[in-house]
């Protein structure tokens, strides 16, 4: 037996080295060194926070790649919060209720027992200047901030962006079996038998190391080193090494060869991060248009607000005349009572109108991720920029002295010609419907989608086919060492001899003789194949029709500003001449007061109509793809070459 101490090492992935050491004297002594030897591992070894770290720069580095292949351009992507988030600040300095550090963010929360870090989740701040917070002050949000804060705060949106880092997650994780991996396991067993004559007891300490890997063709490599160290701690103290080398090797020659049918769970990951950085780039673009959408409604229901102050204002003076004639004998109090309730209409549609106006407001804070009892205010200033887009539309109004001369009384028996609207002072969005087709076909993210789970659905058909045919498949092994128990530890130690090998070679036939699960298998994927197509084809007939439907909503709501921008011209003109008629005693007050309401539903409309043909031009970006929204989430709106695209042609 060997006296001097026996060492031997093993280097495992991370910079872990575990030493087996014999030949010390005292039972003592080996029994602490069973417990010990573990320890050498544990300097070596990644903390949580670097595996933490390495699976972000993972992810980073795979959805960089992707993002490039997907969009041909990379952007910045993170899925750490920071924590200066305006719902936060809003919470915290306006001192709104919450219910717990929960709702301030996930770096808030009380680490609990047995936490991995303690440094994360961690506080950070956010690359751009936060929005100023006055105090007691409500915020004011421009749509362009608006969409900024609504990519950085809204829940659904942080959501959207886990999907894409968890797809990244997914597909490095199918990499991982054809990259070079290895494990390794310690074990330290002290055991003392007392049934015998004498007692004996002994230290068994075994290490395994191994390294995988698996090819794309198929081929499957492996190699493990195994080392025992067992030592007598009676009779004399005996001790000996065991080793033990094994390399396998497996190639599959008939079904389940091949590099498409070996890398199909691969090249599925690969492109499910392709798809899910597509849809959330469509995502991004309808949750602008929607956040846009909203706003704008918000400040419609606003000017709703303020058209109605101004009808109520309007009828209490009404009401105020009406009463001063009656009590000079100049109206009725029929009249009076009329106007009493008219006024009392006016207050509760007013008293409406606001209400109606807070809660789309809140319903929006709540849309860009913000709390609904939080201070802000939206910009009216997008409203007038919408009256200084039409312009082009209000304009083409005649005035009133054109007006008048239209207004030349034809014999009533004189041909009524209907004339449709035409495309005069059309918008830049107002296009052939077959050239906007043909656009969303080429920008619809979710169309590139769906078109790529046809091909998925192809390449599941190929893989279920091979599943059918005869499995063949060769295994090769070579063992050499032998291992060491405590029965065997009197003898000497192992060594690894090449020949004294032990070397087998296995062929594996399997006919496909039943084959009725892959049967199944196999005629399911050609009905999966069809499903797909069916989603190709429903996707492209709802975009022709939302497409087609948004150049309609366009034209008719072109037609219906430029209604509701004369009728607002008429009403304004009707009530100051019917004002004037009433205080002269020409005219009664009922008259007086339907022109009012008549102007009032005309402001209104007008407002709508604004609103409708904005947000008809972004649905319509929306639906055929054209609207960039980067990763900040501002958007970068479609520039037409003209104003109409394609000959001019009657919708049918």
């Amino acid at each position: 037996m060997k006296a001097s101490p026996i060492q031997t090492s093993s280097r495992l992935t991370g910079g872990c080295r575990v030493r087996f050491v014999a030949g010390w004297p005292g039972i003592r002594r080996c029994i602490v060194a069973a417990w010990i030897v573990p320890l050498f591992l544990l300097p070596g070894c990644q903390s949580p926070n670097a595996y933490r770290l390495q699976a972000d720069q993972a992810a980073k580095h795979i959805i960089e790649e992707k993002q490039k292949q997907a969009l041909g351009k990379t952007e910045a992507f993170s899925v750490e919060a920071p924590g200066d988030l305006l719902r936060r600040r809003l919470l915290l300095e306006q001192k709104l209720p919450y219910s717990g550090e929960a709702s301030l963010g996930a770096d808030r929360l009380k680490k609990i027992e047995h936490w991995p870090e303690n440094d994360y989740p961690r506080y950070l701040s956010s690359a751009e200047s936060p929005l100023p917070l006055e105090p007691d002050k409500p915020l004011q949000l421009s749509l362009l901030q608006a969409l900024q804060v609504g990519a950085r705060n809204s829940l659904e949106y942080q959501t959207r962006k886990e999907e894409v880092f968890r797809a990244a997650l997914d597909l490095d994780l199918e990499r991982d079996p054809f990259r070079s991996t290895f494990k390794g396991r310690v074990e330290n067993l002290v055991s003392v038998d007392a049934g015998g004559t004498s007692t004996v007891g002994g230290l068994e300490e075994k290490g395994a190391f191994s390294q995988g890997r698996k090819f794309k063709s198929g081929i499957d490599v492996s190699a493990a080193l195994a080392v025992d160290l067992v030592k007598l701690l009676t009779q004399g103290t005996a001790s000996t090494l065991g080793m033990v080398a094994d390399t396998t090797i497996s190639i599959p020659l008939l079904r389940g060869s091949g590099k498409h049918i070996v890398t199909e769970p691969l090249t599925q990951a690969e492109r499910n991060v392709i798809y899910a950085i597509y849809e959330f780039s469509r995502f991004r673009k309808t949750f602008a248009v929607k956040v846009a959408r909203d706003y704008l409604r918000v400040l419609q229901s606003l000017n709703e607000v303020e058209n109605s102050a101004e009808n109520y204002r309007n009828l209490i003076i009404s009401s105020r005349r009406s009463r001063r004639l009656a009590d000079a004998g100049r109206a009725t109090e029929i009249e009076v009572d009329q106007t009493v309730q008219d006024e009392l209409r006016a207050r509760n549609r007013w008293i409406s109108a606001d209400e109606a106006y807070k809660n789309r407001l809140d319903a929006f804070k709540g849309l860009l991720g913000l709390p609904p009892d939080a201070g802000v205010v939206l910009s009216s200033q997008e409203l007038s920029w919408l009256v200084g887009a039409a312009a082009n539309v209000i304009d083409s109004i005649p005035g009133q002295e054109a007006l008048a001369a239209e207004e030349k009384p034809l014999p009533a028996d004189a041909p009524v010609e209907l004339v449709k609207p035409g495309r005069d002072h059309a918008g830049p969005f107002e296009m052939d419907p077959s050239a906007a087709v043909k656009l969303g076909m080429e920008h619809r993210l979710d169309l590139r989608v769906l078109l790529g789970k046809v091909y998925d659905a192809q390449r599941k058909v190929v893989v279920a086919a091979d599943a059918l045919s005869t499995e063949l498949t060769l295994l090769g092994r070579a063992n050499l060492g032998a291992s060491r128990s405590l029965a065997a530890a009197a003898r000497d130690d192992a060594r690894l001899r090449t020949d004294k090998g032990i070397y087998t070679a296995l062929l594996t036939l399997d006919l496909p003789l039943e084959r009725t699960a892959e049967r199944n298998a196999y005629r399911d994927s050609y009905i999966l194949l069809e499903r797909a197509l069916r989603d190709v084809q429903k996707l492209e007939d709802e975009m022709k029709q939302s497409i087609r439907e948004k150049l309609r909503n366009m034209a008719e709501t072109r037609e219906t500003l430029k209604i509701q921008a004369r009728a607002v011209f008429v009403a304004e003109k009707r009530v100051k001449s019917t004002t004037l008629f009433f205080e002269a005693g020409r005219t009664k007050i009922r008259d007086l007061l339907e022109a009012q309401e008549a102007l009032l539903t005309a402001k209104n409309r007008l407002t709508s109509a604004l609103v409708g043909y904005r947000v008809a031009e972004l649905e319509f970006q929306q639906d055929t793809g054209l609207l960039a929204v980067d990763e900040k989430g501002l958007w970068q709106e479609y520039q037409p070459e003209g104003k109409n695209h394609g000959k001019e042609k009657t919708d049918p």
